[in-house]
């Protein structure tokens, strides 16, 4: 598990779409802050893949909205070293696999990308934290 100072974390779609669009007053009080932490270069947050496929469809559709491309600001989210992609592995889907009580398939490989990682997840979905056991962090 990661240490208290390095305060990694694994974020859902919802809060990583209200970053990127500048609407961080929708976080709870407690994922705002790791937010504003990461941007001050104090730690980082990982990002699912599937967390990435949903960012992107909201930008599509124009439910998420930034001053630069979807893919601009992704690219300069990883650049930035604030940012980690967590790439869509097997292990995930294997942990995805036993989260079978989340009926979402992004949510149960959003939440199995925190099991595995080992990590808390930001995230106010209450049913991912009781059917994952992992941390969330939101208010």
């Amino acid at each position: 598990m990661a240490t208290e100072d390095t305060a990694l974390a694994v974020t859902d779609t919802h809060p990583l779409i209200w970053m990127a669009a500048g609407k961080s007053k929708r976080l709870g009080r407690a994922a705002r802050r790791l937010f504003e932490r990461a941007e001050a270069g104090e730690c980082s947050i990982y990002i699912p893949a599937t967390a990435l496929v949903e960012l992107g469809e909201a930008y599509y559709k124009g439910a998420a909205t930034a001053d630069v491309s979807f893919e601009t600001w992704v690219r300069a989210a990883f650049a930035s070293g604030k940012y980690h992609e967590a790439e869509l592995t097997a292990e995930i889907v294997y942990a995805a696999q036993r989260l079978y009580s989340i009926p979402e398939r992004g949510d149960r490989l959003i939440a199995a990308t925190a099991v595995v990682l080992d990590l808390p997840l930001i995230t106010r979905d209450p049913e991912i934290h009781e059917a994952a056991g992992v941390e969330c962090i939101w208010s």
